[in-house]
Formats: structure tokens, C-alpha cells, sequence
């Protein structure tokens, strides 16, 4: 299970894997998909039990489990490690010093921080200074990240394990919260806390009532605000990022055994069962009451699950894109994963203005083929379409936007 244990990246350039560009474009194209409104598609049709399903997978759970929206995030951390290997052997291929590595590391977390910050100010008044935004919390970690990139694989995994043991115990030391915790007071509605809320040891993780919570009331309250941080109205904290790092270095290792000279089996069955390991210890560990399989606050027992399934997607796109060869039918998800800084940026920002200008030009009735219901669908289809038209553009004339 150990992949190469070199204490450096070779510094022979990387060949860049269709693969991993594949996974990170899907992830991506996840996240664009929000724009299909499936949830609104459910609604308007509550009697179809394809339409539930699939709104379901769309949507965050609400505290305890998963849903295939629920991988986007921590796929696109786990990449960010899986680069890494790559990134820095190339880098040293074309001569860089490993000083002017580190500084450009350095910058690329400040950016990240910054860049999350200010996508989620741009609906704001004033900054808005939160820290929960994906692109932040990897900035956060990838500090810490980069330096554990030069390490041993071995060093690799001890750090793995000291960021998710210590983090458990930390939440496991933070006192349970009083019989009488007033939970209206930090948006936690009673018929949420019946139907999602834990007991027991498990309400060490309870939400907006545990160490992460606790902390933001202090750590968010040091910036200029409109008002006063009292709670994130889904559970999410800044202190995540810690857990994130854990997701961040199964993917650098991962990006290791990627790298490594061996057959492309022994490394699909490598990804194999990590990943059975991680989905099996994640989801036992939650069930047995040791800590709660909880994505919206990065529980150790979320990284194992979670991480998990980076292992085995990641090995299913190597095994067809790279081993077998099946290249052509990833192109759409290539373009998007290569220009993933540019997908997440248009997302966030022009999904607004794109969608109103199709129904600005084509009309409403366009839309309304399909009937009413599915209005949303063809709006949303229509200016996925543009995004992705957009990072096929960019492709064509080679503009990858990087930090």
C-alpha cells in the first residue's frame, strides 16, 4: 500500500494525467450543475420519485450522511493534493529553486484565503469576512500542504493521522452543551435539532453548539462587521480547515502512488481498497457512535468516508482514461478540469447574468416546452451550455487561469 518513498518529487517534468484532469472536470461540472434547479423541478413535480432522487443528490444533507453533492467539495480538496507531486516536480523540471517553490506557495494560500473572501462578499455591503468558502479553507491548509509535499510517504501518513486524531480529540475534550443550551439562539429549530440532532457522546458534534462553533464566535467577531457573529446558518466553520488538510494529504498521497513506477493495476488496486478501507472505517466509526459522518463541519470520520470515495473515483477515471485508454468521451469534463480556477469564478459570478440574458433573447416559451415544471431545467441546461462554451473558448486559445 506504500507508494514511492522518495523524500523529493524527481525532478523529471510530470506527464500530466487525463485522468485526474477528468475527475477534477466532473467535480467542477457538479458544482455548475446547481444551476439546473432540480430541487425547484422536484417540487413543482412531488409525485415523481426520479425527480426526489435526483433533487436529493443535488442538495446538502442537513447534518448526518451523504449525497453526491456532498462529494464536490472534498473531491476538489483531495485533488489539490493529488496536483501537488506533479506540480512541484515540474516546476523543479524547468529550474525553479526550491525557495522561489515555497514563496510561490506561500502566495497561492494568501490568494486562495482572499479570493474565497471575496466571493463571498459580493452580494455584501461590506467584506465579508467568513472563512468557510472552498477555495479559503484549502488556502488555509495548503501551507501546510506544500511542506509536507517534500516529505516521506511515511511522514505523510503520521501527519494524516495526528491532523484527524487530534482534531477528534479536541471536539471530544469541548463540554457537551448545557441541558438548557438554547439552540433558537443560534438557528437551530427544534424540529431541525428532532430530526437531525444527536445525543450522547455524539453531541460533541452537534450543530453550532460545538469547539468549531465556539471558536468562530470569537475568531469572526475580530473583523469589521455589519453585526455580530452569533452562528453560520449551516453549521459550517472556519476551524474545517484542519480536517481539510486530512482530505488534502490523501490526495497528495495519492498523487504519490499516481507517480510512482509500477503497473497501472497495482496502483488501481491500490485505490481500490484505500478507498474500501476509508468508506467502511468512516462510515463504522460513525455508526458505532465514535463521531458522526458530518460533512458540514469536517468530522474526522467524514475525512475516512469521504476520502474514500476520492480514492475510488479517482481509480475508476485512472483505470479507464489512463490504463484503458478510453480517452474521447472526457473531453467536455477535460475542459472544464483544466480551467477549474475559471470554472469556479464563472460559476459563482455569471451564472446570474447568463441565465437572464437567454430569457432576455429567446423568450420565455423556449423554456416552457417541456411544460412548466421543467422551466428551471432548460434555463439552467441552457446556461450550463454557455458556461461550458466559455472554458471550451478559453482552452482553444490556451488561457488557464492559475495561482
Amino acid at each position: 500500500m506504500n507508494p514511492n518513498p522518495a523524500s523529493a518529487p524527481a525532478p523529471a517534468p510530470a506527464t500530466r494525467l487525463g485522468s485526474v484532469d477528468a475527475y477534477r472536470g466532473f467535480v467542477m461540472l457538479l458544482m455548475m450543475g446547481e444551476v439546473l434547479r432540480l430541487k425547484r423541478v422536484a417540487t413543482a413535480l412531488p409525485e415523481s420519485g426520479v425527480w426526489q432522487f435526483l433533487a436529493w443528490h443535488q442538495s446538502h444533507v442537513e447534518w448526518i450522511g451523504c449525497s453526491l453533492h456532498d462529494l464536490i467539495q472534498p473531491s476538489f480538496s483531495f485533488l489539490v493534493g493529488v496536483a501537488l507531486p506533479f506540480s512541484i516536480a515540474n516546476r523543479m523540471a524547468r529550474g525553479e529553486s526550491r525557495g522561489w517553490l515555497t514563496l510561490h506557495a506561500l502566495w497561492r494560500a494568501l490568494l486562495l484565503v482572499l479570493l474565497g473572501v471575496f466571493l463571498r462578499s459580493t452580494a455584501r455591503n461590506s467584506t465579508n469576512w467568513t472563512f468557510e468558502d472552498t477555495l479559503t479553507q484549502i488556502g488555509l491548509g495548503y501551507g501546510f500542504l506544500y511542506a509536507l509535499g517534500w516529505c516521506q510517504v511515511r511522514t505523510q501518513w503520521i501527519a494524516f493521522a495526528a491532523v484527524v486524531a487530534g482534531y477528534w480529540a479536541a471536539f471530544a475534550a469541548w463540554p457537551l452543551p448545557a441541558a438548557d443550551f438554547d439552540y433558537a439562539k443560534v438557528g437551530v429549530k427544534a424540529d431541525w435539532l428532532a430530526a437531525n440532532g444527536v445525543t450522547g457522546f455524539a453531541a460533541h458534534w452537534q450543530k453550532n453548539s460545538n469547539l468549531a462553533w465556539a471558536f468562530d464566535t470569537w475568531w469572526l467577531n475580530l473583523f469589521g462587521r455589519e453585526k455580530p457573529f452569533l452562528f453560520n446558518g449551516g453549521g459550517y466553520a472556519t476551524l474545517s480547515f484542519i480536517p481539510t488538510l486530512g482530505t488534502m494529504i490523501l490526495g497528495l498521497i495519492a498523487g504519490g502512488v499516481l507517480r510512482r513506477d509500477a503497473p497501472a493495476a497495482a496502483k488501481i488496486r491500490w485505490f481500490a481498497i484505500a478507498g474500501a478501507i476509508g468508506l467502511v472505517g468512516g462510515a463504522l466509526l460513525g455508526w458505532l457512535g465514535v463521531c458522526p459522518v458530518v460533512k458540514r463541519i469536517w468530522t474526522p470520520t467524514w475525512v475516512l468516508y469521504s476520502g474514500g470515495w476520492c480514492f475510488l473515483l479517482l481509480g475508476l477515471f485512472y483505470f479507464v482514461i489512463d490504463a484503458w485508454e478510453k480517452r474521447r468521451w472526457a473531453l467536455p469534463l477535460v475542459v472544464i478540469g483544466m480551467n477549474s480556477i475559471a470554472a469556479y469564478l464563472i460559476a459563482h459570478l455569471f451564472e446570474g447574468f447568463i441565465q437572464k440574458n437567454l430569457v432576455t433573447h429567446f423568450g420565455n416559451k423556449v423554456f416552457t416546452v417541456l411544460g412548466a415544471p421543467c422551466r428551471p431545467l432548460l434555463e439552467g441546461a441552457a446556461a450550463l451550455f454557455v458556461m461550458w462554451l466559455m472554458l471550451w473558448w478559453m482552452q482553444r486559445r490556451k488561457i488557464f487561469l492559475k495561482i
